[in-house]
Parts: structure tokens; sequence; C-alpha cells
């Protein structure tokens, strides 16, 4: 890696659980309260995505070593098992998996051969959001494995029945769609599946038709009924960038970017208050920002990356690319996750990572930032 990147420390959150909804799903788990007043709704919600190296399994020996954990150039099983300690220190009472839970395709055997040897030992805490490794091909660096359009995430959060059909509804919500919406004290929180090129969305990213636009019409629908303070959303790909890439980024006008721009709407629309993406591998706070990108520190959204599960590391933007995207601060040195405490009004992030990357400076575990910020109150929400 290069020398560490690491741009001044910061603020803003306070965040608390009830249902999960999506078509043909609900199911309910309790909060628990904190202190007294104020602050007895408050609850805590992890949250990371890019988690868990490719296992080294006889299934996978034709791929490239450099894929599999073990591998110099990842995080592999040692980072994976230092963010999940973190995470269970945190006592959360739920976590927001960002996406991008299990490398390189996201089979189920992969997922029971890494990801649950570490995240595995709270994932009945979990609220998954689907990544593109769960759902595309995976044609790089000498591999060749063909996409699982999302059998091995739903197989491994869901769960199968005896005959090992996948069962349609679960953590990850139904398996047909992969969006879901679930209530946090006072929080409406929705997770989201970004990954419209694939074969379960007919290959189609258009917001307003196909699976997309029932998706989209899904979210205009459970954003119009919500009654709650705040409000919260999550999915893979990001809207805007902290590393420049021109990839799969959104915010270069990717085929996934234009749900991202159209739940942007939506959701400032809303009143929304947070998003959280992974994809990118490191850690970003952006500016409270409407759907143009522009800053607005009245109604803006304030959306922070957390890819810094455990795969491996990508480098920040710096200088002008960083500032115009609007990024107040970030880390591309470490692995680790966000603790975010949701109270009855507002909420407070702390971001601090864990785990160093090799060659990293000795600074790196150093780093955080932190902070707190009321909710917008929402036209449509109980205030």
């Amino acid at each position: 890696m290069n020398t560490p990147r690491i741009l001044g420390l910061a603020a803003a959150a306070a965040l608390s659980l009830t249902t999960i909804a999506s078509a043909g799903v609900a199911s309910t788990a309790q909060p628990q309260s904190h202190g007294t007043g104020e602050h007895a709704t408050s609850s805590v919600l992890a949250a990371v995505g890019d988690v868990a190296c490719e296992p080294d399994t006889a299934e996978n020996a034709a791929n490239p070593a450099s894929l599999k954990c073990g591998s110099s150039g990842l995080g592999g099983l040692p980072a994976e098992y230092a963010v999940a300690d973190q995470i269970e220190g945190m006592k959360p009472q739920l976590a927001a998996i960002l996406g991008d839970e299990q490398y390189e395709v996201g089979k189920l055997s992969d997922f029971q051969n890494s990801y649950d040897k570490t995240f595995g030992a709270f994932k009945w805490l979990q609220r998954p959001a689907p990544g593109n490794h769960e759902y595309y091909s995976y044609t790089k660096h000498g591999d060749n494995e063909p996409a699982q359009n999302g059998t091995g995430y739903f197989s491994y959060f869901n769960g199968t029945d005896a005959t090992g059909a996948i069962r349609p509804t679960g953590q990850a919500g139904d398996y047909n769609h992969g969006w879901y919406s679930y209530d946090l004290g006072n929080w409406h929180i929705v997770s989201l599946n970004v990954e419209c090129k694939s074969a379960a969305f007919g290959n189609n990213c258009d917001p307003h038709s196909g699976v997309l636009g029932q998706e989209t019409a899904w979210l205009a629908a459970d954003l119009k009924k919500n009654r709650s303070a705040c409000t919260l959303a999550y999915w893979h790909q990001p809207a805007f960038t902290a590393s420049g890439s021109t990839g799969t980024d959104p915010a270069f006008g990717s085929d996934e970017g234009k749900a991202s721009d159209a739940w942007w709407s939506l959701l400032y629309q809303n009143r929304a208050d947070v998003v959280l993406n992974g994809h990118e591998h490191l850690y970003a706070r952006f500016s409270p920002m409407n759907p143009s990108g522009a800053v607005d520190s009245k109604r803006g959204i304030t959306q922070f990356i957390v890819g810094t599960g455990g795969e491996d590391l990508d480098s920040l933007s710096t200088g002008a690319a960083l500032t115009q995207e609007h990024v107040v601060t970030g880390q591309d040195q470490a692995y680790g996750a966000m603790k975010l405490t949701l109270g009855a009004h507002g909420y407070q992030w702390d971001y601090k990572p864990t785990y160093a990357t090799a060659g990293a400076a000795s600074g790196a575990l150093a780093y955080q930032d932190s902070g707190s910020a009321t909710c917008h109150a929402g036209e449509n929400g109980n205030h």
C-alpha cells in the first residue's frame, strides 16, 4: 500500500429494532434500551462490508492463490477475525452487512468455509445486503467463476429446507428480491439490492422497469408509509466515490448508478438521514448531500462508505478529486467496522480501525472518526 492518506477527524450519529418487512416477509426482534430519558431508546447498529476471503479448498483448487485466504495481498482471516471481534465488542442489537460478504462469487461452500468461521459467530444479528460478488461472475486475475445470482448468499442467510431448496424468506429478505426493511427503535432501516447487472434482474438496470422498477416502487411505498422519526438505508455500490474508481462505481455513470441515483432522490424526498455503502474497500464520510451531489446542510443525506471488513483495501483519492466528492474524512490503511448508536431523534457514529494492512504506517490504527447529528424529522414521521 501507499503511505496512509488519513483526512481529519470528524463528527456525527444516535440510533433503535422491530420488524423486517419485504414482499411476503415479516419478523420481529426486540430492542435493548439503555439508560433513561432521551437515551432510553438508543440501540447499537454495527456496519461494515467487503468481508471474507475465498477459502483455499479443493473446490477452489483451480483459482489463483492470490485470491485466496493466506495471500499476502489480502487482509484474510486475521483481518476478518479482528473485525468480527470488534463488532462483538460493540454489543450491537443488529449488524448491517453492506455487501460482498464472501469473495469471489459467494458460493455457499465459500460462505461456510470462510465467512462463517469469523462473522458466523453473530450471524443471527446480521441484516445483510448483497454485493456484486454475490451476484456477478468473476473473470479477473486468472479466475473464471460463473455468476451465482445470489444463490449462495440466500442459502447461507435464509437457510435451506430438507431438499436443499432455499427458504423463501429469512434474514436476507425474500430470495426472489433481496430487499427489505425493518425498524430499530425510532429508526426505519432499509436494505436494498443494487445488483441489477445479473440474470436475476434480467440484466436490466432501469430503476423504473423490470425487477429493479419493482424494487424502486417498493422503496417509494415503504418510505411513504414510514412513520419513524429517523431513516437509514444501505446497499453495496455507493452513489458517490471516495476512491475515484471508474469500474462499477455509480458516481461515474455505471449501470448500478442509475438505481443509486433514483433511490437517493426518493430518500431525499422523504427526509432520510443516512446512507451506508461498501464496494470501495476503505472508510469515508461525506458531507450531507442532495441527489445532485451538492452539499446540503439542512436536508442532505450523509453517506458513509465502510468497505473495510477484511478482504483487501483500495486507495483513497487525495486532493481535489476527494474534495470534489465532498469527502470530509477517510482512511485506506486498516480494517474495521463502524458503530452507530441510534437514538430517539439523532445518532452517533464511531469508526476506529482494528487491524492494519501489511506495510501500513505505524499510526494507521490511531485514526478515528466520531461525532453526532440530529435527524431531519421527516414530514411524515412521528415527531
